[in-house]
């Protein structure tokens, strides 16, 4: 019994249970307005999910119970809680409340849940009171694109479409950026991004990669050198210098360069096999 307990509750499983518990005090913090703690605690997750795997390797500590319970905390993480954020921020858009002077941008989005639940709990819903239900493209997605990575074999050492802590990461921008431009005019390019059906068709487009055949490099170094890591290490390079010059900007610079250079990775190494 006392084997079974140090197996169950090893330094990685608790790592994972640690990405569960922040996942969930995620959703907690967006249903409450918190939009920007929300996303803070998403990347607080994501380093926790990247240490778990870490650690299980270092201490030789992989098991099927962990792979399991990987998943299990990545569900929650990476495809509950940023249903959750982009339902919420097409609540924000598609609720009609005048901006009240005074108001922190918490209290201002507190204030549009309120108004959602009053017209949900009168039945005064009218057509775009709807599209918050998009949310839900991400968690479907999400189950089959983490259920896909348990059992393709391919995936050991790079992935198979979009990984979903990326894709929640993405998503994570629009909150921060909103925040960011509360109290000023605004922005022309996060206006239109953030308009409801452009945002939407972004949440489709996004979802559909998670289970895409797309080959897309990991962060995984075998050794550390220049040679058959270019990509890897050109990459973290652009994200050095794009988080400081843009900020909550960079992340869609980010993921969107990882994609780019995934395919042109994949495009150099099937010339090298055709020749």
């Amino acid at each position: 019994m006392c084997i079974l307990a140090v197996e169950m509750f090893n330094i990685p499983n608790l790592f994972t249970a640690g990405n569960l518990l922040s996942g969930v005090c995620s959703i907690i913090l967006a249903f409450s307005g918190q939009l920007e703690l929300a996303c803070y605690l998403i990347y607080f997750a994501a380093i926790l999910d990247f240490f778990d795997g870490f650690l299980a390797r270092l201490l030789n500590q992989k098991s099927e119970l962990g792979k399991q319970l990987d998943s299990l905390a990545d569900m929650v993480t990476f495809g509950v809680a940023p249903g959750i954020l982009v339902a919420i921020v097409l609540i924000i858009q598609t609720t009609d409340l005048p901006l009240i002077p005074g108001l922190t941008f918490s209290e201002f989005v507190g204030m549009k849940i309120g108004q959602f639940l009053h017209l949900l709990s009168f039945g005064q819903w009218q057509l775009i009171n709807w599209l918050f239900l998009a949310g839900l493209i991400i968690p479907f997605f999400s189950l089959f694109r983490l259920a896909k990575f348990n059992i393709d074999t391919r995936q050991s050492e790079s992935f198979i479409g979009l990984p979903t802590p990326a894709n929640t990461i993405f998503f994570t921008a629009f909150p921060l950026l909103m925040v960011k431009y509360y109290e000023s005019e605004g922005n022309e390019i996060l206006n239109f991004l953030t308009s409801p059906w452009v945002f939407i068709a972004l949440i489709l487009i996004m979802s559909l990669l998670l289970v895409a055949e797309l080959p897309l490099f990991s962060l995984k170094f075998k050794t550390f050198t220049w040679k058959g890591n270019e990509v890897k290490f050109i990459f973290l390079i652009s994200c050095l210098i794009l988080i400081p010059l843009f900020l909550a900007w960079s992340i869609l610079i980010i993921i969107t360069l990882y994609l780019i250079l995934s395919i042109i990775e994949n495009k150099r190494k099937n010339s090298k096999h055709e020749i």
